[in-house]
């Protein structure tokens, strides 16, 4: 059905278990509809619940002894006890997730090898698994260090490989937990351009965990969790309106709407959303030019 969300959580309440056999609540009463082939940025503060939602949508996370509610991806509902291994294999396939450390996802000793990895271990045999690699590779720009070692490259280019080797397992949602957290400046713009290419050329949902603002400016939609409860939900420039809410949640304004929001504070009234640099830009000459 056209309508039916590909991710769908319906009063979602998860604990961890402590030391003591006691739940710590980290997800409280949640609920959020995403829809096939949006770009979804979660911001939140350290400890809002947000990496604990993107592990229980790829079932990284999948003890619900202190769990209550409803998840469901494409249709399957992820908290059922009646899951089969089949279905396991089948969410963690269209349900890539891209972590913080790249370091942490590379494990063969080459590039293709290490892309290789994941659609190797679902079968794919070759030539398609050739295809599948060389098709990876091309997409996150990294072709020419096909037989290149990993430990060998920048911060981002590892990044970008890590990438590959989930685009060549043909997911339909790829999930970024904090996936530029540790790269320099130049890392972060490689992967972002990717993640948004993705999204862009090749249809895949994106859901990306950040705490930068900037990151989430450039999404089609914005979410903010504060200590496990969604406090704010839509496009980025509807969300960043809300100044206070989002300092409340402990995050920032992106540079370019705060910088608006003062100059219009000050009388020089700057017009329309305002999030990125360009955006900014142009306002700000529009703005001048009424002055």
């Amino acid at each position: 059905m056209e309508n039916t969300p590909f991710i769908h959580i319906e009063n979602l309440s998860y604990s961890y278990v402590g030391e003591d056999g006691q739940p710590i609540p980290v997800l409280k009463n949640l609920s959020l509809d995403i829809r096939e082939g949006e770009y979804v940025v979660i911001l939140g503060h350290n400890g809002s619940g947000k990496s604990t939602l993107a592990k229980l949508l790829n079932m990284v996370l999948d003890d619900y002894t202190f769990a209550e509610g409803k998840i469901t991806v494409d249709g399957l509902d992820v908290m059922s006890p009646d899951l089969t291994d089949g279905d396991v294999l089948n969410l963690r396939k269209n349900v890539g997730m891209v972590f913080q450390n790249p370091d942490n996802q590379l494990v063969a000793t080459v590039v293709e090898e290490d892309v290789a990895f994941g659609p190797e271990n679902l079968g794919i045999p070759q030539p398609e698994l050739r295809t599948r690699v060389d098709e990876a590779l091309a997409t996150v720009g990294m072709s020419a260090y096909a037989r290149h070692e990993p430990h060998r490259l920048s911060g981002g280019q590892k990044q970008r490989v890590a990438i590959a080797g989930i685009i060549a397992m043909k997911p339909r949602c790829m999930i970024f937990d904090e996936s530029t957290a540790m790269l320099d400046p130049v890392g972060r713009k490689e992967v972002l351009e990717t993640i948004e290419k993705l999204n862009r050329d090749e249809g895949i949902t994106v859901i990306s965990i950040t705490h930068y603002m900037d990151e989430a400016a450039r999404a089609d939609r914005v979410i903010v969790l504060s200590d496990g409860h969604l406090m704010l939900d839509g496009t980025p420039g509807e969300v960043f309106t809300h100044s206070d809410t989002l300092r409340k949640a402990g995050l920032d304004l992106p540079q370019c709407t705060a910088v608006s929001q003062y100059l219009t504070t000050q009388g020089i009234p700057v017009c329309g959303e305002i999030n990125t640099p360009k955006q900014c830009a142009e306002a700000i000459l529009n703005a001048w030019g009424r002055i």
